[in-house]
């Protein structure tokens, strides 16, 4: 394919793989990488560098099988608005109509966890100003958290808890279960917090289809799709393919922290995890990306309608405030702060001056805990999806501003 007939200069797309492979992988922060660029129905760009597993010698390609994390975000949010689209439930509907034990959760006071693992927190809360919304689910401004936030006795709780780990016995359920037991850290609504608010999404897929999560992601979407290798673990025939993931070693460089010989996805998890639990190649990725660029459709098979699929492209978030104006202090993120707000699932650009970065309003798009990214932008008719894996890394925030800056940087035509 001519990338110059989509409105992209080869010779710049040369340049992005140069660019990323020198900076990232040639300096040893990132074992290898692949990217892929996608644009006006034409697939124009696949770079590939580097290793998927150093210590086996074995390069990158194009079928190997990553671990994306919160990748799996906007997939569980597609799942979810499939059953919005046949009535079962309602952005707007109280989370505790179809989780009854939310119903009288509270908001954190004082307290802290109990030093006995197995003894029930003790807490002191107060009444929420109002009642958690699933659109506070889709948008993380539920009050949940994540137990590795570590700032108030509720995080403390999630840990000792184990909350939404993806050995939990009893799955989903026994998540439900912990959560209806502990409070909130603030009000629904009032904040922007990271937090295991679409594995409850993902709870809620399970309960209001009457399938397993898995098996809803796998009959209803991935199978339609064509995503042939996306899935909570990695089956034996397909282990080859799997990629080493790795972290910083406190020297400038890289050690392993999920061996692909001995992976923990070997195995099928205790809780299917529609907050970060999927693995997924670029190729498979793309083709979610390429449905929802197309308004809900893939090769004659629909799986949105093209008004559900234009809710992505918007700004959820209270009063169209950005996530700079909702996150507490310090709170981790996939993205950057300034000119971000959040729709589905995924972070979505409201004001292009304040990121600093080349985009359009609209595009939305997130990124997972072991440095991958994705984004789509529906008014460039683009979709791009990045795949390394290292966990912790200080270079994933620039990175994604280099593959940012790069691919835009490729374009010759605009229709902004």
């Amino acid at each position: 394919m001519n990338p110059e007939s989509v409105g992209l200069s080869a010779t710049r797309l040369a340049r992005l793989d140069d660019v990323m492979r020198q900076r990232y992988v040639d300096t040893g922060k990132l074992p290898g990488l692949m990217t892929m660029v996608y644009r006006r129905g034409q697939l124009v760009h696949t770079g590939l560098s580097g290793h998927m597993d150093l210590e086996r010698g074995k390069k990158m390609r194009e079928d190997t099988i990553f671990r994306i994390y919160s990748m799996s975000k906007p997939v569980t949010a597609v799942a979810l608005m499939m059953l919005a689209e046949e009535g079962l439930i309602g952005l707007d509907d109280d989370v505790a109509t179809h989780i009854p034990s939310f119903r009288n959760l509270g908001v954190y006071s004082t307290g802290m966890p109990s030093l006995i693992p197995t003894a029930t927190p003790s807490f002191i809360s107060t009444p929420v100003e109002r009642p958690m919304k699933v659109v506070d689910l889709v948008t993380h401004t539920s009050g949940l958290t994540y137990g590795f936030m570590n700032r108030t006795g509720v995080d403390a709780a999630y840990r000792r808890l184990r909350v939404a780990e993806f050995n939990t016995e009893g799955g989903l359920d026994t998540m439900i279960e912990q959560l209806s037991s502990l409070p909130l850290e603030f009000s629904p609504g009032t904040k922007w917090n990271y937090s295991v608010s679409i594995d409850v999404m993902g709870y809620l897929v399970q309960k209001l289809s009457g399938m397993k999560f898995s098996d809803f992601l796998r009959t209803r979407l991935f199978e339609p799709l064509g995503m042939t290798d996306t899935a909570f673990w990695c089956p034996p025939e397909k282990l080859d393919r799997l990629s080493s993931c790795y972290m910083p070693d406190g020297a400038g460089g890289i050690k392993v922290q999920d061996d692909a010989g001995k992976s923990f996805f070997s195995a099928p998890p205790g809780l299917e995890s529609g907050g970060g639990g999927l693995l997924s190649t670029a190729h498979d990725y793309m083709r979610f990306c390429r449905m929802m660029l197309a308004g809900g459709t893939l090769d004659g098979v629909r799986i949105l309608s093209p008004k559900t699929v234009a809710l992505f492209s918007l700004n959820h978030l209270p009063d169209n405030k950005e996530l700079a104006h909702m996150a507490p202090p310090g709170m981790f993120s996939e993205a950057g702060y300034s000119g971000i707000g959040f729709s589905i699932g995924c972070g979505v650009n409201v004001n292009v001056a304040r990121t600093r970065l080349p985009g359009t309003l609209g595009e939305y798009f997130w990124g997972g805990a072991a440095s991958t990214a994705f984004w789509i932008d529906p008014v460039e008719d683009l979709a791009v999806v990045f795949m390394t894996q290292v966990i912790g890394s200080e270079a994933r925030l620039t990175l994604r501003r280099d593959l940012r800056t790069l691919v835009y940087s490729a374009m010759t035509e605009s229709f902004a």
